[in-house]
């Protein structure tokens, strides 16, 4: 026996196949139907890793090439700083002239800008758990 088509099924002779609906409509549970993900694990997913916008990062200063080691290598860094800022506050640090090199890098691969914030560094490639390393060296090693 055939029955007729409800407003909203298979309008313009598209197919609903059986246990599937369109978006919006009820299905057979009585859920609506998205496209979209749930909301609940949208927000889920952001409290996992909570972006450091304005609070602190922790930043780790590794050495490498033929750049002096630190005696102290983790800092807290508010998100808001400039690379700018770590870079004067390295160069201050091991007592660097202004004319001496030295070179900043993230993930051993490439250089930043001096103008990307921490924060902004942290959210791309930092840990999990807001920390980001960050290797220095007065000669040019990766990237």
């Amino acid at each position: 026996m055939d029955r007729e088509p409800e407003v909203g099924e298979a309008d313009k002779g598209e197919k609903v196949q059986p246990g599937e609906s369109e978006e919006g409509e009820t299905g057979e549970s009585g859920e609506k139907s998205h496209s979209q993900p749930d909301t609940k694990s949208v927000l889920a997913e952001k409290k996992k890793a909570p972006p450091a916008k304005s609070g602190k990062v922790e930043v780790r200063l590794q050495a490498a090439g033929d750049a002096p080691i630190m005696k102290q290598k983790n800092y807290k860094v508010d998100g808001d700083k400039k690379i700018s800022w770590i870079i004067q506050f390295i160069r201050k640090y091991l007592k660097l002239e202004q004319n001496d090199s030295l070179f900043l890098y993230v993930n051993q691969a490439f250089s930043p800008s001096p103008d990307q914030t921490v924060s902004n560094l942290n959210e791309c490639f930092g840990s999990a758990d807001n920390k980001l390393v960050l290797y220095y060296s007065r000669s040019e090693c990766w990237g």
